[in-house]
């Protein structure tokens, strides 16, 4: 008897293919895709892997051509952010929209009611609130819980995360029986349509875009020198500056409206409090005033406790227990209630209270 019939996203890689085999084995109807989104040398090569290894397991095979939606809500998004001063995780844009909303449609269309994913977390109800939420995979070293903060109540209810029970090695361990090659290959780190990791070419190139050079200025705004354009800068940065003022400098801030790049010391980039917008809710319906959580700043940021503050219908703001380094805007902020995500948002560039 079927459990039902789920869509599961097949990369090619160790951690989807070993999701798509565990889901048949619990007794799922089990379809592999794989989602065309971006034009590459590896696309073709990760297709033919995918295809190959659900043969092995014994589950239809299709590829599904997400190329426009990639394209407009995580591609050009990330241009403009970074166009904006911002500094985007475009892996996060990806899973709430093409990976959670489109790949949730077209598996509707093909009469499935669940999706899955090859990600390191669990997706429960949340104890107090009732509400689903990611909660933290067994294996702390490998936790993608904040790269999913963004998901619905409806995608979470349809989704499958069926690795979040496995450490890495049990995981490549299932993988050898599927697949050797498959088994062997190494994790991907980098954003999967700039493999090179020449962001700023591909900006300049993609989004027909020429950076602007500007002026470095200090603390007090006083010019030091010319910057190359502010996509070449994000903050905490101090390699590749190309300014020598005879002491260690840092990245505070990028003004996109003056086209300036202040720079600081170390010690300016502690800060204690950020405000984010751009809400999404989780595990908790609402954030109340006082609220405590630990938050993370970035995906390799140790979470921190804070208290939590609404200052508009959309605007949260954080204070952070200690100060910490190089919060910066355009990257999420994410709340954890224990091991539960209980939402978070987008670091904002400016203080909207002032502003208000």
């Amino acid at each position: 008897m079927s459990k039902g019939k789920v869509i599961v996203g097949l990369s090619g890689g160790v951690d989807s293919t070993v999701a798509a085999y565990l889901l048949k084995e619990q007794g799922y109807d089990v379809i592999g895709v794989t989602m065309e989104m971006w034009p590459g040398e590896g696309s073709q090569k990760a297709i033919e892997d995918a295809r190959r290894v659900a043969g092995n397991i014994g589950i239809p095979f299709e590829v599904l051509d997400f190329k426009k939606e990639f394209r407009e809500c995580v591609v050009n998004d990330f241009m403009e952010q970074y166009q904006k001063g911002l500094t985007p995780n475009p892996c996060i844009v990806c899973n709430r929209l093409v990976k959670g909303q489109a790949l949730l449609e077209k598996a509707r269309e093909m009469g499935a009611e669940h999706i899955a994913t090859g990600h390191y977390a669990r997706i429960e109800k949340h104890p107090k609130t009732g509400r689903y939420a990611i909660r933290n995979s067994i294996t702390a070293v490998k936790d993608q819980t904040y790269a999913l903060y963004r998901l619905t109540q409806e995608q979470l209810q349809a989704m499958l995360l069926p690795i979040g029970e496995y450490n890495k090695d049990e995981v490549r361990a299932i993988a050898e029986k599927i697949d050797g090659f498959v088994a062997k290959k190494g994790d991907s780190q980098d954003i999967c349509f700039i493999p090179d990791g020449d962001y700023v070419a591909f900006i300049e190139r993609e989004g027909n875009y020429k950076a602007k050079p500007g002026d470095f200025v200090d603390m007090e705004g006083k010019v030091l020198g010319k910057h190359k354009g502010l996509i070449h800068y994000t903050v905490g940065q101090r390699k590749g500056l190309g300014i020598a003022l005879g002491k260690p400098v840092f990245v505070y801030g990028v003004d996109a409206e003056k086209n300036q790049v202040r720079l600081c010391d170390n010690g300016a980039l502690f800060q204690t409090k950020l405000y984010a917008g751009n809400l999404a809710h989780m595990a908790y319906e609402k954030f109340e005033d006082g609220m405590r959580f630990q938050a993370k700043i970035r995906y390799a940021h140790k979470a921190a406790w804070c208290t939590v503050k609404m200052v508009d219908d959309d605007i949260l703001e954080v204070t952070f227990d200690e100060p910490q380094r190089a919060i910066t805007p355009g990257q999420s902020l994410v709340l954890y209630d224990g091991e539960y995500v209980a939402g978070g948002g987008f670091v904002l560039p400016n203080d909207p209270v002032k502003n208000m």
